[in-house]
Parts: C-alpha cells; sequence; structure tokens
C-alpha cells in the first residue's frame, strides 16, 4: 500500500463527499443568509478535494486526474470519513454533523501545515483559511440552537446522540498513518483527540446540551468500509460520468 496516496485520498475523498452532502441545502435551507453560507461552504470543501485528489493522482503516477478518482472509482474504493455520509436529516442535524467534523478539520489541517512534505503543507494552510470560518460558524450555530427553545435543543441533542458513534473513526490510527507520523508527513490521528474534546467539551457546555455517556466507536471508512449512504451520493455525484463516459464541457 502506498501510504501517501491513501492518505491523500482520504482526505480528499471526505471533503468531496461532505461537500456533495452540504450542497443540498442550495435553495431548501431555513432562510437565505443560511442557504448562501451552506452554498460557500459546499464550494470551499469542493476545492480542498480538487487539490487532494490531484496531488494524490500527481503521486500515483497513473495519470489520473482529480475528476478521474472523484468520478470513475466505486464505493469500495472512497476512503471518506463515515461520519461525512450520514444523512442531512434536519438543519440540526446537518450543523451538528457539521461541527462535530470542523473541529476536527481544523485541527488537521493546522498539523499538516506544518508538514514535512512541502506540497502537503501548502494545501493545508490554504483550506486551514477556510476552516476557520467553518468552525466558527458552525460551533456558534450549535449554541445558539442547544441553548435555544426546547424543541431547537431537543433536535441538537438528538443528532449529537446520532451521529457521536461516527467520531471515533477520526482518531483511529492504523498502518499508513504511523508511516506518515514517522516522516513528520502527518500526524497521528489520536494525537488530535484531547484538542478536539476540548474545543467540543467547551462548545456543548455553553449549549447546554449533553455529551453521550458512552465512548464512540472506531468505525470506518479507512478500511473500505461504508454504509449504503455513500452509494447513493455516489449515483447522484456520478451519473453524468456514468452515463456519458468521458464528457466534457
Amino acid at each position: 500500500m502506498d501510504a501517501r496516496f491513501e492518505f491523500l485520498t482520504r482526505m480528499g475523498d471526505t471533503c468531496l463527499v461532505l461537500s456533495q452532502r452540504v450542497s443540498a441545502w442550495c435553495g431548501h435551507a431555513p432562510a437565505i443568509e443560511e442557504d448562501i453560507a451552506m452554498a460557500n461552504m459546499a464550494l470551499d470543501l469542493l476545492g480542498q478535494a480538487q487539490l487532494w485528489l490531484s496531488l494524490a493522482g500527481e503521486h500515483e503516477g497513473k495519470g489520473r486526474s482529480a475528476d478521474d478518482l472523484a468520478y470513475h472509482r466505486d464505493v469500495w474504493d472512497f476512503r471518506n470519513l463515515l461520519l461525512c455520509e450520514r444523512p442531512n436529516g434536519d438543519y440540526g442535524q446537518t450543523l451538528m454533523r457539521q461541527f462535530l467534523f470542523d473541529a476536527w478539520h481544523h485541527l488537521m489541517l493546522d498539523e499538516l501545515s506544518r508538514s514535512s512534505d512541502k506540497r502537503i503543507a501548502e494545501i493545508a494552510a490554504k483550506g486551514s483559511r477556510e476552516v476557520a470560518y467553518h468552525i466558527e460558524r458552525s460551533r456558534d450555530l450549535v449554541i445558539r440552537l442547544g441553548d435555544g427553545t426546547p424543541e431547537s435543543k431537543a433536535r441538537m441533542q438528538a443528532a449529537l446522540n446520532d451521529l457521536w458513534p461516527y467520531a471515533g473513526e477520526m482518531f483511529a490510527d492504523d498502518m499508513v498513518d504511523t508511516a506518515l507520523a514517522k516522516d513528520a508527513i502527518a500526524p497521528l490521528p489520536s494525537s488530535l483527540r484531547e484538542g478536539w474534546n476540548a474545543i467540543v467539551a467547551s462548545t456543548l457546555r455553553e449549549a447546554g446540551l449533553e455529551r453521550p455517556q458512552d465512548d464512540f466507536a472506531q468505525l470506518g471508512g479507512k478500511t473500505g468500509k461504508h454504509s449504503e449512504h455513500l452509494g447513493y451520493i455516489l449515483a447522484e455525484m456520478q451519473f453524468l460520468q456514468r452515463s456519458y463516459p468521458g464528457a466534457t464541457w
């Protein structure tokens, strides 16, 4: 296994799949400001996915572009975090998913911006500026809705309880992570857990939400195990290329 290619596709796939999920709110968000904000976040994530997957294709050396990796792989080849596959649900579900991911993403990109791999460091530094806004926004909304009406509080707590089991995968180390950490290319995911816990704990405290008692599981896309949701996402995202192979604008 090529550890660097595997890592780059993990980062790219995660951003790509979440971008597809978030973009579904375009034209359907509860307020015009939210509609615009979600569309912008989806575009940020899509841009980051393009950078990660382009670099993955270059590193692989088989002539595959970011588009090839995005549109011409099947579900078992994707390595995104399972958290990012989860359905949008109501707006509280979407915001809680975004917050749990943003807290991790912010920390990961900060570490990667100091990578010994110059290209990885450059992509991370660029993405980090965008994700600083993402985490500020999602954290603020989780607090406002958690500390809002009884209805909004109940919905946010239900979303947290539903998504919590999927958070553990973000901190699971494997052979790829160990190899890259040894060369100071990427951090061990487990090293991010303490910082993530601190961000989440302070946010839930301000929101008046209760952290689930059970420790989260370590599931995951790292081993190619996905839920049925990814198949639906790819069917929508890859429709044009599957219907008209090689189509270009």
